[in-house]
């Protein structure tokens, strides 16, 4: 991640694993730890909620609303603006927590560790009319049933994990 220390300058800059970054000349230490996101897992009775990323990672494959949580926001909070922000539409106080996955996400050839934490919302009464897309995000929604989606057009692993999950959660109901 580092070619030079951002203390120093020095080049004698160590990884140790893959999120320790250390100085041996002025003794700086740099962690990358785990970023926290969401993920928004919406169903209405059309189906789930699927947005077409309208950027990379994962362009033109599916994902659901979601992103990084912000410094100084809690996850509710960072999914209830991720949604607004993404289209338009404020799942207000029916976010529920369904389960957490890691994921890497890998942005302009830097890997990041992601620790994805993801909510469902009932929305039984939603429709493609209520949303407002960010267009530079989000090329589209569609709702589609989960049994209908292909796992391969799903844009990241722990949002593929977290259709599994939510989808035998919904058959043990």
């Amino acid at each position: 991640m580092f070619r030079y220390c951002p203390h120093c300058g020095s080049s004698q800059v160590r990884v140790a694993g893959s999120q320790r970054f250390s100085c041996d000349d002025c003794t700086f230490v740099f962690f990358q730890n785990v970023a926290t996101a969401t993920g928004c897992i919406i169903s209405a009775k059309t189906g789930v909620l699927f947005e077409v990323r309208g950027k990379e990672p994962g362009k033109d494959k599916l994902g659901f609303p979601g992103g990084f949580v912000n410094p100084g926001e809690g996850a509710i909070e960072g999914i209830r603006r991720e949604c607004v922000e993404e289209i338009g539409w404020d799942p207000g106080e029916n976010v529920r927590f369904m389960a957490s996955f890691p994921n890497e996400y890998r942005y302009k050839g830097v890997l990041y560790h992601t620790c994805d934490l993801y909510f469902t919302v009932s929305a039984p009464e939603l429709t493609l009319s209520d949303l407002t897309l960010d267009t530079k995000e989000t090329r589209e929604v569609r709702f589609i049933m989960p049994h209908e989606i292909a796992l391969d057009d799903i844009a990241f692993d722990a949002a593929k994990k977290a259709l599994r999950y939510f989808t035998l959660s919904m058959a043990r109901r």
